[in-house]
């Protein structure tokens, strides 16, 4: 089966840093890219940032760049999301997600979902 699990949410003040994990399994790791989305209710769901597996490409959305790396842990089917410098504004609920090929910051591309880990962060 695949699954993708998402972990490492917390409460934190701004400021602070949390570090997301997403594990996988079912599937060649190194053939999908791994992201992470955010969604706050009553918004859609953001593309946050990406990783290619399989070169170590990485992309961000601009308000998260300078203070989120993903980085991944290939022997271990792990992708972790540092982040520091944490806004009230991140907070949300934040999936990983695995995609094969597409565009990498649609919802609609990606092929499997992990469940939310929820990130709050206290002004």
């Amino acid at each position: 089966d695949v699954q993708l699990q998402a972990s490492g949410g917390g409460l934190v003040q701004a400021g602070g840093s949390l570090r997301l994990s997403c594990v996988a399994s079912g599937f060649t790791f190194d053939d999908y890219a791994i992201g992470w989305f955010r969604q706050v209710p009553g918004k859609e769901r953001e593309g946050v940032s990406v990783i290619n597996i399989s070169d170590g490409s990485t992309y961000y959305i601009d308000s998260v760049k300078g203070r989120f790396t993903i980085s991944s842990d290939n022997a271990k089917n792990t992708v972790y999301l540092q982040m520091n410098s944490l806004k009230p504004e991140d907070t949300a609920l934040y999936y990983c997600a695995a995609v094969k090929r597409g565009n990498y910051f649609r919802e609609s591309s990606m092929n499997y979902w992990g469940q939310g880990t929820l990130v709050t962060v206290l002004q």
